[in-house]
Order: C-alpha cells, then structure tokens, then sequence
C-alpha cells in the first residue's frame, strides 16, 4: 500500500509546486475571482436604501431653507451639485444618473394663517418609476413628521414597522457562494485543458508513462493537488469577503472543507476528461470554453436559478457546477451540515463517477 500511495504523494508535491511557479494560473485562482468579489461586492454588498437626486429650491422663504438643509443631511440622499434647472435635472434622469428631482416652488414655505405652507413636487422619469414612488413616500413621512409638529392631530388609525428577530441575508451573501464556484470552475476546468495538452506536446507525459507510475496514480496526485489548492481558494476568497465586505457564514467549516473537495475533485474531472483528450492547446482551449461558460451562466454563479423559467431551471439542476453551488449556498446561507445536503453531494458523487471514468477513457500519454 505504501508503495501504491508513494507516486501519488510525490507527484502531488510536484503538481502543487508547479501550480504556483505559474502566474496565469495563480491569476485565475486567486485573482480573477477576487476581482469578481470586489466589483460584485461594490454593486451588491450595500443594503441601504438611497438616492441620488436633483433638488430646485426656487423659494427664498427660511422654512424652504431650513427643509432643503434636512434634505441634504439625510443620508438616504445624495445630492447632485451640478444641476442648476429643471432641464438639466431632465437630462440627467433620463440618463439615469439622477434617480428624481425634488422641486420647491416659489410660495414653498410663505406664512399663512400664522404656519408655513407649500407643496413640494417630486419629478421622476418614467423609466425610474419604482425609484420615483418609493421616494415620493419617503417625502410623505418625513412631511408628517413635519405637519404634526405644526399642527398636532390625534390620528386613528397608524402603522408601526419592526424587522423580524431574524437577519435576513444582503445580496452579496447569496452572491458569493457562486463565486466561490466560479473559482473552482476556474481551477478545475480552465488549469487542466491548458496544461495536460502542453505536457503532451512538449513530451513531459510521455516520460511519465515510462515511469512505474499509472494513470490512476497520476490522476490521484492531481485530485490531491488541485484539492489543497481549491482549500486555499476558497480560504482566500473566504477571509477577503469577511474582512472587506462582512460576508455572513452560518454553518460549519468542515462542511464547506468537504463540499470543496467533492466539488474540486468533479471540477477537476471535467478539466481532466476535456484536457486528457485533446491533443493541443488549440483544441483544449475552445473546449474549455464550451464547457465552463454554459455552466457559469446556467448553475447559478451570477444570478439565481429561481428567477429562470422552470423548465430550464430543471435542466441546469443537473450541470455538475450546479449542485456544488447549491450546496455552498445551503451550508454558508442556511447553516446546513454536509449531512443535510444530501441530495447535491448525491449529484456531484454521481459526476465523480461519470466523469473519472470518461477522463480514463479519453486519457492519453502523447
């Protein structure tokens, strides 16, 4: 046995050596993932709610002053400085770069009956019609609190708003489980098609055939290797998330420790079956891509499989990127166990053996 486990040792040591003298590769591990996380962190990991506007106050009454400085030291607003009229805040809506424009008319504010009065106008474009009602509400509330102190009211009937004990997830925590897949995807499918048809044609394969070792072996020191590496992929996206974005985990590590590895081992499989058949670069890298990109955009890396149609959804279930993510989602988002998954581990095992078992087949020393 310990002549049998010896290769695969060694040759682990020697694979994981050389994944890290490669700078492409370490760019696609670990890099281009973090690239995605810091882009898609920014777009996504702020729940708040805000707007940039365009504020008009045409009024020269205190009460309009003293409403536009509460305006500009809310921070739910943003306002754009550089719009000076009503047509400039057209423009810069229907560009979107302006979400609506408050506008305070020129009697905004003027005392009648002993109380300021006015009617404010809030002006959206029709494209923006959700970002214009929402804020046409939030007006509303800040002008009660406003006609209450002025003209105090008994109210009969009124609404009280709490969240739940709960805390629900942002839409970066239900992002980066995908993105964590996509940097399996990366290390799995995209290392393999590009370095087995370049140890073939520079005949490094070739030697390795008249060595002891087996094909067995050989593959078995890759899944090792690519196995330590996708931990560490994973580690790394996992303490830049928290640390820069305060990305939530809710179960265990050793569940997200043994999903990873099941997930790098049916990853490196598909590289290992597309690049153990082809016989050059030229032929492994439109493969690669043929088969990362479907999955990248139909597992549910970027965007949730829920929102496609179901008879689509019903097929995607089963790409092999598809249950890892899944199960990703269920232990970082849900606070599953690896024993609570059982259905996506039950998929990606049955990769395992479709897959190993294609690579064998396809799998050539030259």
């Amino acid at each position: 046995m310990k002549k049998q486990l010896q290769p695969i040792l060694t040759y682990a040591k020697i694979d994981i050596r050389r994944l890290f003298r490669d700078k492409v590769a370490i760019f696609f591990i670990f890099v281009f993932p973090l690239i995605f996380l810091l882009v898609f962190g920014s777009l996504f990991g702020r729940d708040d709610v805000s707007f940039n506007l365009a504020f008009i106050n045409k009024s020269d009454s205190q009460f309009a002053t003293e409403f536009e400085q509460q305006i500009r030291d809310n921070d739910i607003f943003s306002i754009d400085e550089d719009v000076a009229n009503i047509g400039d805040a057209e423009e810069r809506m229907s560009r979107g770069e302006v979400d609506a424009t408050i506008i305070l008319p020129d009697d905004f504010g003027d005392i009648s009956e002993g109380i300021p009065r006015g009617q404010a106008q809030v002006v959206y474009d029709r494209g923006n019609e959700q970002g214009g009602i929402t804020l046409g509400s939030i007006l509303e509330s800040i002008f009660a609190d406003i006609n209450a102190g002025l003209v105090p009211v008994d109210e009969p009937f009124t609404l009280q708003v709490q969240p739940t004990e709960a805390e629900g997830l942002s839409g970066l925590d239900f992002l980066f489980s995908g993105l964590l897949g996509f940097s399996i995807l990366s290390l799995g499918v995209f290392g393999p098609t590009t370095v087995f048809p370049r140890l073939k044609e520079r005949g490094i394969l070739r030697r390795y055939h008249t060595t002891p070792i087996r094909v067995w072996q050989y593959f078995a020191g890759n899944v090792i290797s690519n196995s330590f590496v996708g931990i560490l992929a994973v580690a790394f996206m996992f303490i830049a998330a928290m640390l820069i974005f305060d990305v939530s985990m809710r179960g265990d590590y050793l569940s997200l420790v043994l999903l990873t590895v099941l997930g790098t081992v049916v990853m490196f499989g598909v590289g290992l079956a597309a690049g153990g058949w082809a016989k050059n670069e030229n032929q492994a890298a439109p493969l690669a891509n043929l088969i990362a990109f479907p999955m990248m955009f139909l597992s549910g890396v970027f965007f949730p499989r829920f929102l496609m149609p179901d008879w689509l959804a019903s097929i995607t279930q089963f790409l092999p990127l598809t249950p890892f993510i899944d199960g990703l989602r269920q232990i970082i988002t849900e606070g599953q166990t690896i024993l609570q998954i059982g259905t996506e581990v039950g998929l990606l095992a049955a990769w395992v053996v479709v897959i190993y078992a294609i690579a064998f087949w396809v799998f050539r020393w030259e």
